[in-house]
């Protein structure tokens, strides 16, 4: 996926990934998104979704904002 594509692919593609681990629990919802996303995603798709939390995040749902924050946060971009 090309990192100068919209967000709105990888935000649909996140929220859909939150939707499967949302019934685990917040906590463990939230690490499984991000284990999911570090593990599955290319380095430039999350590196845009960062980039889109970071200029607000527009159509996260929470739990997938949480877990994008906690993978941004761990340094995931390799």
């Amino acid at each position: 996926m090309s990192p100068s594509k919209s967000p709105d692919k990888l935000v649909y593609m996140a929220n859909q990934i939150g939707k499967f681990f949302a019934s685990q629990g917040d906590a463990q919802a939230t690490a499984g998104i991000a284990n999911h996303l570090e593990k599955f995603w290319d380095p430039r798709m999350r590196l845009a979704i960062f980039a889109h939390l970071e200029a607000g995040g527009a159509g996260l749902e929470p739990l997938v904002r949480q877990a994008v924050a906690q993978l941004k946060d761990r340094g995931s971009n390799r």
